[in-house]
């Protein structure tokens, strides 16, 4: 998952994600409010959330290439593991994701 400050840069992260095979899915949450410590001061800025639906294998190659298209100087990237999901629908995320 990853937040950014535009609809457009949610839309180019999740696209650039999927077209990659790093990830099956992304899908845009927005708009959310964060709250947050930066440079000594709290901060609130508006951002659109995105999340990935990948593999564990494919985590490494999906975090180096959202730091590399990622603007912000300290992006979040972070994972959430599934305890449990569709049998389904978890063989579809690894037939669409490819580990690099």
């Amino acid at each position: 998952m990853t937040t950014t400050d535009s609809a457009e840069k949610a839309q180019q992260l999740a696209q650039g994600a999927v077209e990659a095979r790093l990830a099956a899915c992304a899908q845009i949450s927005a708009p959310v409010t964060s709250v947050y410590h930066w440079q000594n001061a709290v901060e609130t800025a508006e951002e659109w959330q995105v999340l990935f639906k990948t593999t564990p294998a494919c985590y490494d190659a999906l975090e180096a290439h959202l730091t590399a298209a990622h603007d912000y100087e300290t992006p979040e990237i972070i994972a959430v593991p599934v305890v449990r999901g569709n049998a389904a629908y978890a063989n579809w995320v690894r037939a669409e994701t490819v580990a690099r």
